[in-house]
């Protein structure tokens, strides 16, 4: 069990989202991609120098990392509990202010995009119940794991490595377009890596939006994941 923060950690993690800018460069780096810093400071449409003290700041906070690869510098989320926490923020709003019910089909990051590298919006909800529906997976008290069906049925259609579907453990993650659960962890990336590999999705204009091809829609269907147009 983690301890709860104290006030003064909440106030700290609360002063490193309040700055717009840096806002900009956390959600730039939510779909688990590590970014230098020209094309952060790019993104969240700042000068270079800011965003060095920026992301200087959420490195030294923990939110970020820096990976360095030779003379090149690069900059990701911590971890997955980071992007965890930015995806649930917009749940403590009120209903009326978060994203509509009745237009969350219409919107690219609502239908389908990646929270940290995992399926989320109504796309990943479906498909995260269709697994439940079908018994191809089983929650436990602190991982989602296949069942031999479900590993079976995966591997069949080309969405999981064979011999690895018991290694790989997800988790339910709460999406905040939908407000229902998507799969997460290690289970969720695989599976989301072999839908792009397969070209079922596709990567939207740089954007954590998703696209679903064709091909991905008919083949979803033969799983039992079924989406009204």
């Amino acid at each position: 069990m983690h301890a709860a923060p104290t006030r003064y950690q909440l106030a700290e993690i609360g002063s490193l989202l309040a700055d717009p800018s840096r806002a900009a460069i956390l959600l730039a780096l939510v779909d688990g991609r590590a970014r230098p810093a020209g094309e952060l400071a790019r993104m969240a449409g700042i000068a270079p120098s800011t965003a060095s003290a920026h992301l200087g700041r959420l490195v030294e906070g923990g939110l970020l990392q820096v990976l360095d690869q030779g003379r090149h510098r690069y900059f990701r989320v911590a971890n997955d509990q980071v992007v965890q926490v930015l995806e649930a923020l917009p749940l403590l709003r009120a209903p009326q202010q978060c994203l509509p019910k009745s237009t969350a089909g219409t919107r690219p990051l609502a239908f389908a995009r990646t929270c940290y590298r995992h399926l989320a919006g109504r796309l990943g909800v479906a498909f995260y119940e269709a697994l439940r529906r079908q018994a191809w997976i089983e929650l436990g008290e602190q991982s989602v794991r296949l069942t031999a069906t479900g590993i079976e049925a995966l591997q069949t259609a080309g969405l999981l490595p064979h011999g690895a579907g018991q290694a790989l453990a997800g988790r339910g993650c709460l999406d905040w377009t939908e407000r229902r659960f998507h799969l997460g962890g290690s289970l969720g990336v695989a599976i989301t890596e072999h839908l792009l590999r397969r070209d079922w999705l596709r990567r939207h204009d740089g954007s954590r939006a998703l696209l679903l091809t064709p091909p991905g829609r008919s083949e979803l269907r033969r799983l039992g994941i079924v989406l009204g147009d």
